[in-house]
Parts: structure tokens; sequence; C-alpha cells
């Protein structure tokens, strides 16, 4: 399983080379693992480009730099006025390319073809540094990724959401009150307005009525657990 909090300074350093079969949880070895797609599985590869292609017009794609005993991500870049694509490092590039790029490979790291496909990829928030009018293509992306391995994200991002397609089964829902913060399946509010197609999951999210059904929370802890410390009789 991966699970990612992608850092676009750990993507942009110079990264030392590994087998690159599973992506390191803040991207520290995107290098090995888009050079592991590369060799074994050259269609995903691909579609990671065709997605980078699309969320920010102008790449046209991306391949592993070897620097000495060290390897850097390199960008084909359309640049205004000149026939053929530039290439530039990752230490050129924005946050938000190195960022859906990070994203990108996470989703579609199962198709390595190293016969260790990835059951579970968990995200925390794609939507950050990305254009909000880019939210329909991390869409598409996330779900085009779950026909081959299970995807969960965490999300604030009501333009994320803006999908009704997406259905009352596909979301957990928070809310903090108390200082608890309940996680279950929606209210029944949320879940007819979804049905009937009333609103979006966004649009009941930017309405603070994305709540979670309160008789499917777990109960209440009262005591503190103590993990390291055993407590006396």
């Amino acid at each position: 399983m991966g699970f990612y909090s992608l850092n676009p300074d750990r993507i942009r350093d110079l990264q030392s080379p590994d087998a690159g079969e599973l992506l390191a949880r803040d991207g520290g070895n995107i290098t090995s693992v888009l050079a592991h797609l590369t060799r074994n599985n050259r269609s995903r590869k691909t579609r990671i480009e065709e997605y980078l292609a699309k969320v920010v017009p102008g790449v046209h794609g991306v391949d592993v730099k070897v620097i000495g005993p060290k390897e850097t991500l390199e960008f084909r870049q359309q640049v205004a006025g000149l026939k053929d694509p530039w290439r530039f490092l990752a230490a050129n590039m924005s946050d938000g390319t190195v960022r859906a790029l990070g994203i990108l490979v996470a989703l579609f790291q199962s198709g390595n073809g190293g016969g260790s496909r990835v059951p579970l990829v968990g995200i925390e928030e794609p939507e950050l540094a990305l254009h909000p009018a880019a939210a329909g293509l991390r869409r598409d992306g996330l779900r085009e990724a779950s026909h081959s391995t299970q995807v969960i994200v965490t999300s604030h991002s009501g333009d994320l959401l803006d999908d009704e397609q997406i259905d009352a089964g596909s979301i957990l829902a928070t809310y903090a009150e108390g200082g608890s913060t309940h996680i279950a399946p929606l209210d029944q509010a949320g879940r007819t307005a979804l049905h009937d197609r009333l609103y979006t999951p966004g649009e009941l999210l930017r309405m603070d009525q994305l709540r979670p059904d309160p008789d499917s929370a777990p109960a209440r802890v009262d005591k503190q657990l103590r993990l390291f410390d055993r407590e006396r009789a």
C-alpha cells in the first residue's frame, strides 16, 4: 500500500536510484519509479504524460536524467515562438507541475510490470498547488486509476467533488465536534440529495452539508489510550 503527502522539494531533489517498485510517501524516489515504468510498462508512462500535458499545458513529457550517481526529472516543455520543446530539470519547475506528476505516478504506478501491484493508494489533498480549473482532469485520473487499484483521497476541495457521478457510497464524511472527529458514511439527508441529483458532493461541501451519519460513527472513547506506558493496576 502507498500513502502520499507529496513534497515538491523532495521531488525536485537529486535522488539516489532504487528498485522503483513503490513510490515513497513524499515522492523522494520518483525518478526510480518513473524509470521502472519506462522499462516495464511504457503505456502507463505514456498515460502519465498524457494527463500531465492536460493538467499543465505546454508540457510534452518527462524523463529521467542521470547526473553522476544521482538522478533527477527532465521535463520537455513548449516555449513560445520555438518549434521544438525545451528541456528543463525538475529544479526549474513549479510546485504545481512536480506535484501533479507525483500524484499521477502514485496513481498509475501499479502497472509497473514488476509483479508488485500496489493494492491501495491514499493521497492527501490532491488539490494542493494545482489550479482549480484542472479539477475535472484530476477526477478523471483518480477514476481511471481506480480500475487497477483501490484509491482513497482526503480533500477539502469542492471543485474536486463537483461531479454528479460521485455517489454517496464513495464518500466518508468528517465532522469535528467537542474535541472529537467523526468519520462515517453520509447522513440520510446527504445520501438523499446525491441520489436524487439535487446537489453534487462539492455543492454539499460548500454548504457544510456533507456530514457523517451520527448513527454510523464509532462510539466515543472517553479514556485516552496508552500505547507505550503500562498502566498501573
